[in-house]
């Protein structure tokens, strides 16, 4: 009974979590013992790195990686375990998606109909590339959460599933954190000049975002499916 309950409402129990947490450093944050907040924010990471990267990774996101590697740079972390430490992360993040599809079909095509064309995309990537989308979806700006979702809705072995996981998590982690530990004096020179002419990075990162999200949505838009084609 307790199995079926957090099956049936893993959305749920997933955006408790994440909104739990995101309350629980907010507090950290604010009592910080240093001034400013991006004083606060880096004192935070050093002091709770690892359980924040951890969780960041449950959402993918690469900026958590792009500062652990910074830390990992600077010595307040260490280098192999933030791999393993992200790695784990990703992969437990989209083992909760996978499952949330196996087990949420009727749910997830009544609530996530306007999301139809990219459950379209990755039905069609799945058929064309089989497992190795595993790894690759991770590369992939609005589909990351798709592809786990739709592979779930499919009859794909989930032992199967989760040993490849495991693997493109780790891969993903050292990709992104390796590079930036090597090349973190560089980046946080970057990034001191991008404070410095904030005026002139902010066009420019909006330009860029919004070059992604164009391309991805005309890339949903001709691979767009009747419904019926991801039952």
């Amino acid at each position: 009974m307790l199995r079926n309950l957090f099956v049936n409402h893993s959305g749920k129990f997933l955006f408790l979590g994440v909104l739990t947490f995101a309350i629980i450093l907010g507090v950290d944050l604010y009592y910080a013992p240093v001034e400013g907040f991006e004083q606060k924010l880096v004192y935070l990471l050093k002091e709770q790195g690892y359980i924040i990267l951890f969780a960041w990774s449950i959402l993918e996101g690469e900026m958590g990686l792009i500062m652990a590697g910074l830390l990992c740079h600077t010595g307040d972390m260490n280098l192999a375990l933030s791999i393993f430490v992200a790695g784990l992360g990703g992969f437990a993040g989209d083992q909760i998606y996978f499952y949330t599809g196996r087990y949420n079909k009727k749910h997830i095509h009544k609530h996530l109909i306007s999301q139809r064309r990219k459950f379209a995309l990755a039905h069609l990537l799945l058929k064309r590339y089989g497992w190795p989308i595993i790894f690759i979806q991770r590369y992939m700006y609005g589909m990351r959460t798709v592809i786990p979702i739709s592979i779930g809705l499919t009859r794909f072995d989930a032992k199967k599933f989760a040993l490849i996981n495991l693997l493109s998590a780790w891969c993903w982690a050292t990709i992104t954190v390796i590079p930036t530990w090597y090349f973190g004096k560089q980046i946080l020179e970057l990034l001191a000049y991008a404070k410095e002419y904030w005026f002139l990075a902010i066009p420019l990162a909006i330009t860029i975002g919004g070059s992604i999200i164009y391309y991805v949505n005309k890339a949903t838009q001709k691979t767009h499916r009747p419904r019926k084609e991801i039952e």
